[in-house]
């Protein structure tokens, strides 16, 4: 359920788009389409901009960014090989501008390297099953479509995923809000396996728990 929570809280309204194929789309990219790059700003320049928000001091910086990502796009459609999704293709061209601007040295960190050696008995409390599942919802969750409805906590989890640490708001944005699988991801932010699990998990946990505690002080 907080998957669902998190995905409704940042992602576009218009995200029910019919898509083409996606062989259909790269194609009509490298024929320099110009409807293909509107369809495909309008799928994706919002995710793109909150993950150049991860990366990237101000809102000002992370459009600079996404603007100087999708020029890029034009010329890097013809090399794409196609080995991965062209969403992971076109997130990893946001990335690296996004580093260029000086935010790897904030990512790339001794915090890290200790996230990836945390003690991995946590996975193991019960809080999620394998698939990063809640086993069971706050005691105050109650009617899940009521609070799916709920503005007021879609905009709360929405802040709470920008208070996260940045290291795993970037793992729980990409995992829980873009779709992306764990291979992708760890592609992406070049990051082991084990890295990747800690932070999506330790991410996740805190939000279970802000979310937990939303849910009992507005209980009537």
């Amino acid at each position: 359920m907080i998957q669902f929570l998190i995905a409704l809280a940042a992602t576009a309204p218009q995200r029910a788009r019919a898509a083409l194929d996606e062989s259909e789309i790269v194609a009509a990219l490298r024929r320099r389409d110009a409807a293909a790059y509107t369809a495909l700003v309008g799928t994706l320049h919002a995710p793109m901009l909150r993950l150049a928000l991860l990366h990237v001091s101000s809102h000002a910086v992370a459009e600079e960014v996404v603007q100087d990502a999708w020029l890029a796009l034009i010329d890097a459609i013809d090399g794409f090989e196609e080995r991965s999704s062209l969403k992971t293709f076109v997130f990893r061209i946001v990335l690296n501008k996004a580093r260029t601007r000086g935010a790897r040295d904030k990512w790339v960190s001794a915090q890290a390297e200790i996230d990836a050696m945390v003690d991995l008995r946590a996975f193991a409390d019960g809080t999620f099953d394998a698939r990063g599942m809640w086993t069971s919802p706050p005691a105050a969750w109650g009617d899940p479509e009521r609070l799916l409805a709920d503005r007021q906590l879609v905009a709360f989890v929405q802040q709470q995923i920008a208070r996260l640490p940045p290291n795993q708001a970037r793992v729980v944005e990409l995992r829980d809000v873009d779709g992306l699988d764990a291979v992708e991801v760890c592609a992406l932010l070049e990051l082991s396996e084990e890295n990747q699990r800690v932070l999506l998990h330790r991410g996740r946990t805190r939000l279970r728990q802000a979310i937990a505690a939303y849910l009992t002080e507005s209980k009537p």
